[in-house]
């Protein structure tokens, strides 16, 4: 190999690295495309719009040709699916598999990038056939089937599920499956679990808050952060209910000692139009700030309390509404773009758009930056040692001060440490209400604790004396830690390949 060839492989191998930096950095949206309506674009034209507003991940929920024909020389990876319809062939003979192989997505691929198949379809609410005595057997047929051909490392074999599989969901922490599908589930996930296939799950907070408005905030299904819950098992405090959900799914799995499976949330959306019943909650206005805020909230790698920071790969539904659907008319009125592929309200696939949405009152949930947090002195000694544990760690809080010899340990005591770091969490998080709650153990005052050098800040960080800069230092998001780091890896490894490849023209010359 001569100097030359070494300096184009090593480069275009750094070259690749970086790429691979860029791609499999941080979670995933996605964008449902049904097709239960009579008035759609063509395939074609529908992979055009998917182009244009820059979305790369699409799940299909059959394996209709020209749809499959229609994403070929693309870079959109797409999902497909075997219907529920197909499950008992499948199930029953290994010939089927390989001849549906042959016929139906072979002749597409590699053109048309596949990159996981999913074997039927939250089976468990099938109420037409028993459905879910099929999945497993049916999902074992199509990974041997791509084995044969040596794609299955390529394209993984799942199936999507309802959160109707679990029989308690809150608190999180208490999450179990039910038991009347335990002939079903086991298997299942040691199918995933050996295979390294994700626990596919779609999951909807609208109908929470659809079905029981007095009990479950608007705001809290939004993501507006209006509301929080308290696991009282952990401390852990949850700010929406998609990510009580989907910890609820971990626990369940943990109690299962399937620790390692990953959750790929398949659906989730809110619809903009429904019936008398569905008014309060189903509109544009709150179809535009779930999506947006959820889009936000994978594209940061926030994850959830239970699991921090983590990745996950979601799925918005739908691309356009259905008109054939049945049910209620939100069923008929999920879709993000009219059959002309205009914008039915402006989302940002990209979560890069800054700010928070107003809620339904016209009202944003920022706080008043003249107002404080402090322990409550009704709040018990545990319940604040929870919460200040809690605050100074997952909480992100820099609890600094509150340290020996640091201008807040004195007065020495629980309630005083505790005001301390309420304070900088709930100015940290906007100052809003639901920052201030600790499970009842925080509350909020109009008058300004500081005292003697230990300074409380505002939102705004404004402070009445001078302080130890120290114990005023916010902690930065995980998610701005990783992209920093990210970046900084990057440009050492540009730098690298600049050298090296100076250092080897000088040795040629």
């Amino acid at each position: 190999m001569t100097t030359r060839d070494f300096k184009l492989i090593f480069s275009i191998s750094l070259l690749l690295l970086l790429l691979l930096l860029d791609c499999c950095y941080g979670g995933k949206v996605g964008v449902c495309y049904g097709r239960s309506a009579d008035d759609l674009p063509t395939p074609a034209k529908v992979v055009q719009l998917i182009q244009q507003h820059n979305i790369k991940y699409v799940r299909i929920y059959d394996y209709n040709s020209q749809v499959l024909k229609a994403f070929g020389n693309t870079s959109i990876e797409l999902m497909i699916g075997v219907p529920n319809s197909d499950l008992n062939a499948f199930s029953q003979s290994q010939a089927n598999v390989d001849t549906w192989l042959k016929n139906s997505v072979l002749p597409y691929y590699p053109t048309t990038k596949i990159t996981y198949i999913t074997v039927g379809a939250e089976s468990t609410d099938d109420p037409h056939i028993n459905a879910s005595s099929f999945v497993v057997p049916a999902m074992q047929n199509v990974l041997t089937g791509l084995r044969k051909v040596g794609l299955s490392k390529r394209i993984k074999v799942s199936t999507t599920l309802s959160l109707g599989v679990l029989s308690r969901s809150f608190p999180p922490s208490a999450g179990a499956f039910n038991s009347s599908y335990a002939y079903f589930l086991r298997p299942m996930l040691e199918f995933l679990a050996e295979n390294k296939s994700p626990f596919m799950i779609d999951l909807y907070p609208y109908y929470a808050y659809r079905d029981s408005p007095n009990n479950v905030s608007l705001d809290y299904v939004l993501f507006e952060s209006s509301s929080e819950v308290i696991d009282p098992n952990t401390g852990l405090l949850y700010k929406n209910m998609f990510d009580a959900q989907v910890d609820a799914l971990y626990y369940a799995l943990t109690a299962l000692n399937f620790r390692t499976i990953k959750i790929m949330v398949t659906e989730t959306g809110w619809p903009t139009k429904g019936s008398p019943k569905e008014k309060a909650a189903a509109s544009p206005d709150n179809a535009e700030t779930y999506n947006s805020n959820i889009i936000r909230h994978v594209v940061t790698n926030q994850g959830t309390p239970a699991k921090p920071g983590e990745a996950m790969n979601v799925y918005i539904f739908s691309l356009f509404n259905e008109n054939r659907k049945t049910g209620l008319d939100s069923e008929r009125n999920w879709g993000l773009f009219y059959p002309d592929q205009t914008s039915v309200y402006q989302l940002d696939f990209t979560g890069k758009s800054n700010g928070f949405h107003s809620n339904s009152s016209g009202t944003n949930s920022s706080g008043n930056s003249n107002s404080w947090c402090i322990a409550s002195s009704k709040a018990s000694e545990r319940d604040l040692k929870g919460a200040l544990d809690w605050a100074c760690g997952p909480g992100n809080v820099d609890c600094t001060a509150i340290q020996p010899s640091q201008p807040c340990f004195q007065p020495d005591n629980l309630v005083s440490h505790a005001s301390f770091v309420f304070n900088s969490y709930f100015q940290q998080n906007r100052a809003t209400d639901v920052a201030c709650s600790f499970g009842g153990a925080g509350v909020k005052v109009n008058k300004d604790p500081s005292y003697d050098k230990c300074i409380y800040i505002t939102a705004g960080g404004n402070k009445t004396k001078a302080t130890n800069a120290t114990a005023l230092t916010s902690s930065a998001s995980t998610s701005r830690g990783n992209q920093l780091l990210r970046w900084i890896f990057k440009l050492c490894l540009m730098i690298s390949l600049s050298l090296s490849l100076q250092t080897m023209n000088s040795q040629e010359l």
